[in-house]
């Protein structure tokens, strides 16, 4: 599968300039978007991948078509759980929600950069070493089995200890300016909270794309539909976060959902690198034959399928157990 050079420069470009019509957007017309206005810019970004993944079929074909939709379902469900962490962060550190938008920005944007540096990393690693696909594998069945038996605690433990780390050692004041790093107060000059949560927010952005990467690259070997998909997931995220920010962490079921999923993905992978296995000690190094290869629309959709059983027995228990209290991020 080869994609026209022209498309994928013409795509870069075009995505390139979303997103820094949507920072500008941020910079002259910073508000607190409303539930309507966020629903209105999330069903758009999801309107443009649909629309992106039609043109993929047409130009790259059914196998490419297939392998973005699927890569970009994969991300967007990992994503929201990024979004958990975001939540957790604008909580911890009571971000007045008129910089939120600003902050979640810049969290996106930190997100595509760590996620282009390992993708160019993985596929270097998948051209270097065919046996990787085993390492990819082992790596997402332990991650799922993590996420499966203690959800989200780990993530809240792994950001509890770099703010505790930051603060210990940084003089801060409790104070947020604006966009500010550093301001002088009494003629002492102090951190503000906001470097400690751009720098949970970048661990956070770090630790996501090494759990998210190997993941679509189980799907598809193609960097350019790895990044593109990453780059529709995470287009919309910060209107997302207002949009059900306050109900991310009462979707009690959906850790169970990612994990399935990944560990779903992991198993392919191990799959596929016994169909193509080359290793001297696996099978005489010979392929090995009755290992299946799960096709790509079979993949699709168990990872629609598991998410929405995820998110529909969540909103059911929510539906039993209704909402009580105000938004976190406030």
């Amino acid at each position: 599968m080869t994609l026209p050079l022209w498309f994928q420069v013409s795509s870069l470009v075009v995505l390139s300039a979303v997103l820094i019509a949507d920072l500008l957007l941020i910079v002259w017309r910073p508000h607190v978007p409303s539930t309507r206005e966020s629903g209105l810019w999330v069903s758009l970004y999801v309107a443009l991948a649909l629309v992106f993944s039609g043109v993929m079929f047409v130009v790259g074909g059914e196998q490419a078509g297939a392998e973005f939709l699927a890569g970009w379902v994969t991300e967007y469900s990992l994503s929201i759980d990024n979004l958990f962490v975001f939540v957790l962060i604008m909580a911890s550190f009571v971000v007045p929600r008129k910089y939120q938008q600003e902050i979640l920005m810049i969290g996106i944007l930190l997100a595509i950069l760590f996620r282009g540096i390992f993708i160019l990393l993985g596929a270097a690693l998948i051209a270097s070493f065919s046996w990787i696909f085993y390492v990819f594998g082992a790596f997402l069945l332990v991650i799922g089995i993590q996420q499966f038996f203690s959800g989200r605690e780990d993530d809240i433990e792994r950001e509890n200890a770099v703010l505790g780390f930051l603060q210990k050692r940084l003089s801060m004041t409790d104070e947020f300016r604006g966009l500010k790093f550093r301001i002088t107060v009494e003629g002492v000059r102090l951190w503000t909270p906001l470097v400690v949560v751009l720098v949970a927010i970048g661990t956070a952005d770090v630790v996501f794309a090494i759990d998210s990467i190997p993941a679509i690259y189980g799907i598809t070997e193609s960097p350019f539909i790895v990044f593109t998909a990453n780059v529709f997931a995470l287009m919309g995220l910060r209107q997302l976060y207002f949009l059900l920010g306050h109900l991310i962490d009462k979707l009690v079921y959906l850790h169970f959902g990612i994990a399935f999923i990944l560990s779903f993905i992991g198993v392919k992978l191990v799959l596929h690198a016994l169909h193509e296995n080359e290793l001297p000690f696996i099978n005489g190094g010979e392929h090995v034959a009755w290992a299946p290869d799960i096709g790509t629309w079979e993949s699709l959709g168990v990872i629609v399928v598991a998410m929405a059983v995820a998110v529909g027995a969540s909103w059911w228990k929510l539906r039993k157990s209704p909402l009580v209290g105000a938004d976190p991020g406030v």
